[in-house]
């Protein structure tokens, strides 16, 4: 089997590096995993997917839970704003700014915590290259305001946007060379960046760019997505997947969303190639209504994507595939499934989606250095600190 990509569909074309590169340019200036397996069934998940040959089985993308039925594997958890007993209005209030700033150009670049601002310009930690052994230590108790949306944040100090997802060294693993290797990085930093800080796909629209790099030959996959972001609900939630706020409530607070995380790959079964990718992003917003009240949603994501030799896998060549993902948002109203988050703030809107009051446990939402564990019937909590 030659190293060299193999050339896409033309119905599934692969986006030109310097189409890419602009669009990345283009980004980075308008915003700054679980339960044990048995063997048995990660086995028939492989085997299915085999080509056909003597003594084998038919050709399939696997006989292990399809992507409606992955919900074990698929974890969702919401983490209310903070309320302790009283409100931790503390972080959230009300501030003063020029009436000019607010209004219109939604998740655009209104407001003054863009490029100029202390918060962007704050020295970015060095990347991470491995699971922290502690959570951030604990800042100030600063007001986040329109000037400086993560005042009081531990993401101050984290990259700005795409500038945080730092790929690793390509090197040669099982059957896929170098080049191929490098290739599958760099179509899991575009699911990345495209998924959770283009500030289209934030204000609602398709991620096109992330939906082109997934393999059309996963059965059930890019259905499920679309399906999920025409009429989301709870069986199809964008959100496992992608960071999306109702343009009409709330809006990107400047042009930086933090990040922090990391990518790793390792040689999987049968020499495939599994990226493992652990992130968070810290969205700061302010309501769309002319107040000035700013508040951060915190997303955690963990996903492990797949890449097959498609001289012995029924796969599309040079595309990739989600194996599992996981994924935990603080701040954000419970068992609301409309296909957005809702912030909540510390002064309530009657406009504004709310859910059940959080029963589940208090959890940091910065806290980097544990596993995102839980189960599917994991009741909502709340997060302690935004």
């Amino acid at each position: 089997m030659s190293d060299k990509p193999a050339e896409e569909p033309s119905s599934h074309p692969e986006v030109p590096d310097d189409v890419w590169e602009q669009f990345a340019r283009d980004t980075e200036r308008d915003i700054r995993a679980s339960a044990p397996k048995e063997p048995s069934a990660r086995a028939r998940e492989v085997t299915a997917r085999l080509k056909p040959g003597k003594g084998e089985e038919p050709p399939g993308w696997r006989t292990g839970p399809a992507w409606q039925e992955m919900n074990g594997r698929a974890r969702r958890r919401r983490r209310a704003w903070a309320v302790l007993g009283v409100p931790l209005a503390v972080a959230v209030a009300v501030v003063a700014m020029k009436p000019s700033v607010i209004p219109g150009d939604p998740f655009g670049k209104g407001g003054k915590g863009g490029n100029g601002s202390p918060d962007a310009v704050a020295s970015p930690l060095a990347p991470e290259t491995a699971a922290p052994t502690a959570a951030p230590s604990a800042v100030d108790p600063e007001t986040p305001t329109l000037d400086r949306p993560f005042a009081g944040s531990p993401a101050l100090s984290w990259a700005d946007g795409a500038a945080g997802i730092v790929l690793p060294p390509a090197k040669a693993v099982g059957a896929f060379s170098k080049e191929r290797v490098q290739l599958a990085l760099r179509q899991t930093r575009k699911l990345l960046v495209d998924a959770n800080l283009n500030p289209k796909t934030l204000a609602g629209a398709r991620p096109a760019v992330a939906l082109s790099v997934l393999d059309p030959e996963q059965p059930g996959m890019i259905e499920e997505l679309n399906t999920s972001l025409k009429t989301p609900g709870k069986a199809h939630d964008p959100l496992h997947l992608f960071s999306r706020f109702d343009p009409e409530d709330v809006r990107l607070v400047g042009d930086v969303v933090k990040t922090r995380g990391r990518i790793t790959f390792e040689e999987g079964e049968h020499s495939g190639l599994l990226i493992h990718t652990d992130y968070t992003f810290v969205y700061p917003v302010v309501r769309t209504n002319g107040s000035t009240e700013v508040t951060r949603t915190i997303v955690r994501r963990v996903i492990d994507l797949e890449l097959l030799d498609p001289a012995r896998y029924q796969v599309t060549s040079g595309r990739i595939s989600v194996n599992r993902y996981n994924s935990d948002f603080g701040n954000s109203a419970c068992d609301v499934y409309d296909g957005y988050f809702h912030p909540e703030f510390s002064s309530p809107s009657a406009s504004e989606p709310t859910g059940p009051e959080p029963s589940g446990p208090t959890t940091d939402p910065y806290d980097r250095s544990k596993e995102l564990g839980g189960g599917e019937n994991e009741t909502c909590g709340t997060v302690s600190r935004t």
